[in-house]
């Protein structure tokens, strides 16, 4: 079942700078992760602060961006 969550101001701007675009320079061979990654890890880190699973992440229609619901761990 899931349980609805609020994250801080803080935790908030966390994941927003976490899904920003990232500079693409490759020396080496070396690629950066995509904000798609930063994002995805972003919330695996929340999870584990907050307890749920991050996998499981819905936002409330209607509510603002921080308000979403999961499966606690």
């Amino acid at each position: 079942m899931k349980h609805e969550y609020v994250m801080t101001d803080e935790d908030h701007k966390k994941l927003l700078a976490a899904c920003q675009p990232v500079v693409f320079i490759a020396p080496g061979g070396n690629f950066p992760s995509t904000p798609q990654e930063n994002a995805n890890a972003a919330w695996v880190d929340l999870g584990k602060k907050m307890g749920f699973d991050p996998f499981t992440v819905q936002m409330i229609p209607g509510c603002s961006d921080k308000h979403f619901t999961a499966e606690p761990n």
